[in-house]
């Protein structure tokens, strides 16, 4: 039977030294990072040949450091950590040179999302039990929700996880492997989905996925959120007088963070069952456009809309549920008129306006703007499968 990955992520409750710990970890790992990209950016400005990761890697470990004794500090970090963070300098350089993305940035303190990279070596690595974990260097780390994680008694590996810090708060994602049980035949039929950003997700079955950011427990908490930022500019306004200090600071910006942390979690929850709900229909394939994220970014009226409804968040989660499921997930060409084609009888609206909610054809036929686009993605004959 064909072996699956699947990730699981968690909160976990580390011991003080194992914090003092995963953090240092976290800041060598960033610093190691920005110099690999430093150092390549000075061999390029002269004039000499572009180091690989496994160049660097070798070079940091028994040429810099033993002729920088101030850097032995580097030594003392989990060392596939390390390395993890030199390979993904090395990815993203290689994104770079084949035009997939642009120039790589140094990762900032506080700011980036640095992670702590652990893998199976050693058979007594990366136990799980119903209530902890044993990582790498950390040792036995308490998990708080009990039972999530696949334990190593029933016979589930682990191989491999990262250790990430947020807004004060520890989790820790694993990969597991499952076995792939794919359900063969879904007798029901296809469905087509329109994103959008009145709502979620109109689906051609007829079910509708509000805008959760439209909710009053969003607004309750963005409310909230922009009176401590604005708490926040004040005290860096007094730190400048000398009415303010950097423990006041600190606790504020953590405050802001945890708010950032809650909106976010909520949003992603909502995607989770929204998605969830979709599958459990077990339709036979579906369709969803390629939406122009970026170019919709661009707007800077709809930019923050856009991004609050985290739409590659959306396909992305829906193509790993499918294909867990063993649905067929097509994707339709960004240039396919779904809104613009009449449901009826096939002919295109040219003259069609964002602000026109409500389709109306010359045959007769009047629908919902969003839902007809869903029915034409069900129905869409060129398609690409994700």
């Amino acid at each position: 039977m064909r072996k699956l990955l699947k990730s699981f992520k968690t909160e976990i409750n580390p011991t003080i030294e194992q914090k003092i710990k995963i953090n240092k970890t976290i800041g060598t790992c960033r610093y190691v990072y920005n110099f690999y990209l430093g150092h390549n950016k000075t061999l390029y400005d002269n004039g000499e040949k572009f180091m690989t990761g496994k160049s660097f890697s070798v070079w940091l470990n028994n040429e810099y450091i033993p002729n920088n004794p101030d850097k032995i500090w580097i030594k003392e970090a989990y060392s596939k950590a390390v390395k993890k963070s030199i390979e993904d300098g090395c990815t993203a350089f290689t994104r770079f040179f084949k035009h997939q993305s642009a120039f790589p940035n140094f990762k900032k303190k506080g700011k980036s999302d640095v992670k702590m990279y652990f893998v199976k070596n050693n058979p007594k690595d990366c136990r799980c039990e119903r209530h902890r974990l044993n990582i790498p260097t950390l040792g036995w780390v308490r998990i708080k929700e009990k039972g999530y994680i696949p334990t190593t008694k029933d016979g589930w590996k682990i191989k491999s996880g990262t250790v990430s810090v947020k807004a004060d708060r520890y989790y820790v994602s694993v990969l597991v492997e499952i076995p792939d049980v794919k359900i063969a035949n879904n007798s029901n039929g296809g469905i087509g989905i329109d994103l959008g950003l009145k709502n979620l997700a109109i689906v051609s079955n007829g079910k509708t996925y509000k805008n959760i950011n439209k909710s009053t427990r969003i607004k309750k908490l963005e409310k909230k959120l922009r009176r401590e930022q604005r708490c926040l500019s004040r005290k860096y306004e007094n730190l400048k007088k000398g009415e303010s200090t950097q423990k006041n600071i600190q606790k504020q910006k953590l405050k802001v963070q945890r708010l950032h942390h809650k909106i976010d979690n909520i949003r992603t929850d909502y995607i989770n069952k929204s998605i969830a709900e979709i599958v459990k229909t077990k339709p036979s394939y579906i369709t969803i456009e390629n939406l122009n994220v970026s170019g919709m970014m661009k707007n800077r009226h709809l930019s923050k809309a856009v991004a609050s409804q985290k739409f590659y968040e959306f396909r992305t989660k829906l193509k790993a549920k499918c294909d867990e499921n063993g649905i067929e997930l097509r994707v339709v060409d960004r240039w396919y008129p779904s809104s613009k084609i009449c449901h009826c009888c096939g002919a295109i609206k040219k003259d069609l306006k964002l602000s026109d909610r409500i389709y109306r054809c010359d045959c007769g036929y009047v629908e919902d703007r969003d839902f007809n686009a869903a029915l034409n993605l069900r129905d869409a004959l060129t398609y690409e499968v994700a």
